[in-house]
């Protein structure tokens, strides 16, 4: 019998390891800072009856290729998953509730709800955080994987255009067997959630909603309290927010903890001012 889900602590979340962390539930906490009243055992009834849809046909088939097919075709073709093309960088495509109620996401979050379906029914299916697209992977035989889009309705992809994919993400050079294979480790769902929240705050970035943004970046700290890119994007935020104690802090500590960073000059410059906005007489 499916247990009933309930949502973890923020506050818990950062000393919980990786395998430990659960990802459907903590996809649903982001979503929650965004739709207050969202009650996670909707969504969680949703993904399970997808599951239990599927039981019967997955348990009466052996190959795990096989049982990802099954799993594939019922999302994508009988109730109709797809990427959202038309509006790619609509929120809506992080927020796992509204992807399961809408049936239209990013690749990650296709993949979120591949996962948990697979992982229900037995399928050991996980995520690769490709550079550029978010995919999944399944284990095939001692050594094999099967790598698949999401994005695609779950087709796979063959190690050419696996290679082709990387090259824009590497200067152009194409992957040899050792570089594709660490490319496509999976993973673990700690980096999932933090890629989640990195998708938001960059939409929100670019709208200049630094409010969301912040949230954002503030959510990644409570899952990885030393990510540096969160620590800066936080600081620079909140300064568009008119936050200067908080910009000052994030930044001087982001500047400490990684003097070599490419972006040092610049962000130095505006901790300079930021302080000597603190030195003058009000």
């Amino acid at each position: 019998m499916h247990e009933r889900l309930v949502l973890p602590d923020w506050s818990a979340l950062a000393s919980t390891d990786d395998a430990s962390l659960p990802l459907f539930g903590t996809a649903l906490l982001i979503a929650r800072d965004e739709y207050p009243q969202l009650d996670p055992g909707v969504y969680d009834r949703l993904a399970q009856e997808h599951v239990d849809a599927l039981r019967d046909e997955i348990e009466s088939i052996e190959p795990q290729p096989l049982k990802m097919h099954a799993i594939n075709r019922h999302l994508f073709e009988e109730l109709g998953y797809s990427g959202n093309t038309d509006e790619y960088y609509d929120p809506r495509n992080s927020y796992l509730n509204e992807v399961l109620e809408r049936r239209l996401g990013n690749p990650l979050t296709l993949a979120l709800v591949q996962i948990e379906v697979a992982r229900r029914l037995g399928v050991p299916l996980s995520g690769v955080s490709f550079p550029g697209h978010f995919l999944v992977r399944l284990p095939v035989g001692d050594e094999g994987v099967l790598v698949m889009d999401p994005f695609n309705r779950g087709r796979p992809l063959d190690i050419d255009e696996l290679r082709d994919r990387a090259k824009p993400h590497l200067g152009g050079a194409s992957p040899d067997d050792n570089a594709l294979t660490r490319i496509l480790d999976p993973a673990s769902n700690r980096a999932m959630l933090v890629r989640l929240l990195r998708n938001l705050h960059g939409v929100y970035s670019e709208r200049e909603d630094w409010e969301r943004a912040a949230r954002s970046a503030d959510r990644i700290l409570q899952l990885q309290p030393n990510h540096p890119e969160a620590m800066r994007d936080r600081g620079l935020a909140y300064l568009e927010m008119g936050h200067r104690a908080g910009a000052r802090r994030d930044l001087a500590r982001y500047l400490q903890n990684n003097p070599e960073a490419p972006d040092n000059g610049s962000l130095r410059e505006r901790l300079v001012e930021l302080n000597r906005e603190v030195a003058r007489p009000h």
